[in-house]
């Protein structure tokens, strides 16, 4: 799950939201004092404190967090990800990479594969294994280009690992009931760390509208909702995304330990380099056996022709 990048693409969103949510708070409630645009854009460009951002973000009045569309882009994640994460789809747009018109069939190493959280915990036993079951599917994938079958089609023969690039296209509220939900130890391991990402991009941005407390999951912004299936293990009430990515994906956190699972993934890239120049040799060797052979023949019929 390392090599998952997060950005913020309009940062300026954050801002335009916050004051949005302000305007539309104050107006409901100073209707009275705004007999024209002039009075109205005075209360739209009057100051607040981060205090009143917090505050508001913190009422139960969804509304007034929809005035504004934040985009992010999620580089590396897998295609599973993207298969759970677009369940969501109230004020909320998605737009993938298109396995019926993307070409994969020259481009895809081990690099090009989300290793899951277990996995990485335990690579000399299952990385080899995962790999080459990926590398397989995507070797079948290329072949199958290679004889004519069109992207759409052999894009089912791509493994869900196989890594992807979205954009996610939310208002505040949505992102915050996405992250809610989303960074509960019961969902997977790489929607969580994903949805952790995105929360702490958000969160260095307006650490008011996108607290622990309006933005958390369950067990961190009131209590669990899992009934008898309760994980057991709450978060504390002030825990910030970069300290539950710690908690949770220690290894991502650990710079030897990436550095173990690069070196991993780069072995076998090398296994798999390897293993493609013996049979691309093989096959040269063979072809040219092959050639040597008709042109022979050839020549000892031409012969033959000439004696009669």
């Amino acid at each position: 799950m390392n090599k998952i990048e997060v950005k913020v693409l309009n940062p300026s969103a954050i801002i335009e939201a916050e004051d949005m949510m302000v305007t539309a708070a104050r107006l409901t409630q100073r209707g009275e004092k705004i007999k024209n645009m002039t009075d109205f854009m005075k209360l739209r460009e009057s100051t607040y404190k981060p205090e009143t951002v917090k505050t508001m973000a913190e009422l139960p009045h969804p509304t007034i967090q929809k005035f504004s569309v934040i985009n992010i882009a999620v580089v590396g994640a897998s295609r599973r990800f993207l298969a759970q994460v677009t369940r969501h789809q109230n004020e909320v747009k998605f737009m993938s990479a298109s396995l019926a018109y993307s070409d994969y069939s020259d481009s895809v190493g081990p690099n090009d594969f989300v290793i899951p959280y277990e996995v990485m915990t335990r690579p000399i036993i299952q990385l080899p294994l995962f790999l080459a079951t990926c590398q397989a599917s995507m070797d079948a994938y290329e072949k199958a280009i290679s004889l004519g079958l069109d992207h759409d089609s052999a894009g089912y023969m791509a493994p869900q690992s196989l890594r992807n690039v979205l954009i996610i296209s939310a208002t505040p509220y949505q992102f915050k009931h996405m992250i809610s939900q989303r960074t509960c130890r019961r969902n997977t391991d790489e929607m969580r760390y994903v949805m952790l990402r995105i929360w702490e991009e958000l969160f260095k941005l307006s650490p008011e509208m996108f607290s622990p407390k309006t933005t958390g999951p369950f067990c961190v912004k009131h209590h669990c909702e899992e009934g008898k299936m309760s994980c057991g293990k709450p978060f504390s009430a002030d825990v910030t995304p970069t300290e539950m990515i710690a908690e949770s994906f220690p290894l991502l956190m650990d710079s030897h330990a990436c550095e173990a699972i690069n070196c991993g993934v780069k072995r076998f890239e090398k296994a798999v380099k390897t293993q493609k120049d013996e049979e691309k040799t093989k096959k040269n060797s063979f072809t040219k056996a092959l050639k040597n052979m008709l042109s022979k023949g050839k020549k000892e019929e031409n012969n033959e022709d000439k004696a009669n």
